[in-house]
Order: structure tokens, then sequence, then C-alpha cells
């Protein structure tokens, strides 16, 4: 399949799923480091359990940049714990504080503010933060217009067959697909900003695990183009967790079930 083939195959998946199911109000949280912590605890777990994390430092008014900065280790690792490597992302949690305060003064407004390029690369070197991790907080907490590529991501190109990903290196993988969503979906951007339509519409009917509710973030003022870089993230999410299954797919019902190439 060539580039420009694939690139088509995406467009018309965005497409579908958004005319299926509507927006998906991603991230689901009312502040920025809300979905720092959260990029962070839903690291090898599954969203339910970082809920209740989440739900434990909200509760004990500490799920800010002053709060996990003030909170004891221990008492980090105590909160955390439903998500998984509590220990593991306690520390991380912590790194990231440390980062923050000294190249930024504690400012998330100054952390975001950088070029996205040289803010990623900071990312990047921290402890535990991969190149999902950090698009996750470039993309949803600081609207930087880069695409979060996901398992679900690299499954379902990979079944359609437009990527298949035979690359053993992970991060080489993950910037070929990065770079084919952003160069397939930015003319989905400039065709919104020219017509100056909404990219906000009813959510339609049939979708079986219903979208989130509408959140601070998930509302937030975007750019067409990471507006529609959230979407086809949340869309995928979506047809991963319901449809494309790790290890029996369940192809009747999904949206995307007309492309899946003949074998």
């Amino acid at each position: 399949m060539q580039v420009e083939e694939k690139q088509n195959s995406i467009r018309t998946y965005y497409r579908t799923l958004y005319e299926a199911w509507g927006p998906q109000n991603w991230w689901p949280a009312s502040s920025r480091f809300e979905v720092i912590a959260g990029a962070y605890l839903t690291q090898n777990t599954a969203w339910t359990n970082v809920e209740k994390a989440m739900a434990n430092l909200r509760a004990a008014h500490v799920l800010s940049v002053k709060g996990i900065r003030e909170l004891p280790l221990s008492e980090l690792e105590r909160m955390i714990r439903p998500s998984g490597y509590f220990r593991q992302k306690a520390q991380r949690l912590k790194v990231f504080i440390g980062f923050l305060d000294q190249r930024y003064n504690g400012s998330l407004a100054r952390l975001f503010s950088k070029p996205t390029a040289d803010l990623r690369e900071e990312l990047l070197h921290l402890n535990g933060v991969g190149p999902e991790t950090a698009d996750s907080i470039l993309l949803y907490a600081g609207n930087h217009p880069v695409f979060v590529v996901d398992a679900y991501t690299r499954r379902i190109l990979d079944r359609h067959k437009i990527l298949p990903l035979a690359a053993t290196d992970e991060a080489v993988t993950y910037e070929q697909v990065r770079r084919l969503f952003e160069a397939a979906l930015a003319p989905l951007a400039e065709s919104a900003s020219r017509t100056a339509e909404g990219l906000i519409q009813p959510v339609a009917t049939g979708f079986p695990d219903p979208p989130h509710l509408p959140s601070r973030m998930s509302s937030a003022r975007r750019t067409a183009l990471t507006q529609i870089y959230n979407e086809m993230h949340g869309l995928i999410v979506g047809v991963g967790k319901n449809y494309c299954k790790k290890s029996q797919p369940l192809c009747d019902g999904c949206p995307l079930q007309p492309f899946l190439p003949h074998l």
C-alpha cells in the first residue's frame, strides 16, 4: 500500500468513526495536572484502575502540583495503589514535579508555552516517560498538536494491512505510526479551518460503551488540528476496547469492518 493510499484510509476511518460515534470528550479531567497524573497512572493498567487512584487523590485534595509536591512518598504510594506498579509510579510523579519546579518554577503554563518539539524531547528524558506518555501530556494537557499512538492504533493498522508492524524497535514503530497519522489528518484540520465549521456534533447512537461526559479539559479551546488528533485517538480507543480486541477481535458491528482486507 502506497503512502497516499494509507493516508486516505486513515482519513476515511476518521470520518466513518466520527459519523458513527460523535465526539469522545477526551481527556476526562478537570485540570492540566489531572491529565498529567492520569498519563502516568494509566501505564500498564486499565483506566478503571486509574479512576480509583485518582479518586483517592481527589478526596485527599492533593490532585495538584502543590499537593503531590507536599505529599510524603509513602502516602502517595498508598493512594495510587489501585493503579498498579504504585511505587514506581509514585516515584515518577515525584520526578515530574521536581522537573517542573527546577526548570519551570512549578508552572504548567510556562512548561506548555515551550515549542512542541523541544518540550517533547525534555519529557522523553524523564524517568518513566515514553513516547505515548509524552504525547498524551502534550496533546491533552498542553493542547500541542501531536498524535498519540497506543496499542489499539498499531493493532488496527496491522489488521487492516495499512502498516504491518514487523519492526522490532518499538520507538521506531511508534514514530512511524505517529508521522503517518499526523500527515493523514492534517488536511482534515485545514478543511475545517477554511470552512469555519465546528468539529463538535451531537453524539451519534449505537456506541456500545458511551463516551465520557464533557469535562473542563475535553471541552477546552484548541486548534482544529489538535481537536482532530484528540478525537481520532479517542475513537480508536473505542474501536480497540469494544471490537479490535487483542486475542479475539469482534469485527461484527464495528464501523471499520467494511474496510478489512479480504483474506
